[in-house]
């Protein structure tokens, strides 16, 4: 199986508003820079849009490191938060519903394909790929963002 590197990054100009993600792919010191974004959008949806593109990228099940700086996205992966919103129909378990569960069920059926490591950093503390991804990600929110 082939390692992968995934770094993502989500930026939203008010939540709602005018939002963007990054996300950097990195394989065999091959990288490749992925951007895009939505005039009304969240940040969360951002941060889980950017993972999705990265993995949509990859044409074969990879044994992937995610490194993102989304407590949100890190923690429903690795706590199985996002798995439990969906076995009980998109919602929490305070029964309230489950937020952006289209953009969760697209993420579980990729996470499903490949083998997945996830590593939390703290945003804007200068970790290289997390910076550029930021950068790429505000300027799309820039570009979204209503003249």
């Amino acid at each position: 199986m082939k390692a992968v590197e995934l770094f993502t990054d989500g930026a939203c100009s008010g939540n709602p508003g005018p939002g963007g993600w990054g996300a950097i792919l990195r394989y065999h010191g091959h990288e490749r820079e992925l951007s895009g974004g939505d005039a009304h959008t969240t940040n969360n949806r951002m941060e889980l849009s950017a993972v999705i593109a990265g993995l949509e990228q990859l044409k074969e099940p990879c044994s992937v490191t995610l490194t993102s700086d989304s407590k949100y996205v890190c923690d429903a992966i690795t706590k199985g938060w996002a798995r439990s919103w969906k076995k009980n129909g998109w919602r929490k378990s305070d029964k309230s519903p489950a937020l952006n569960a289209d953009l969760w069920d697209k993420l579980l059926a990729l996470l499903d394909t490949h083998e997945i490591t996830v590593v939390w950093v703290k945003g804007h503390t200068g970790h290289p790929e997390n910076e550029r991804c930021d950068k790429l990600a505000t300027a799309e929110a820039a570009r979204h963002a209503q003249p």
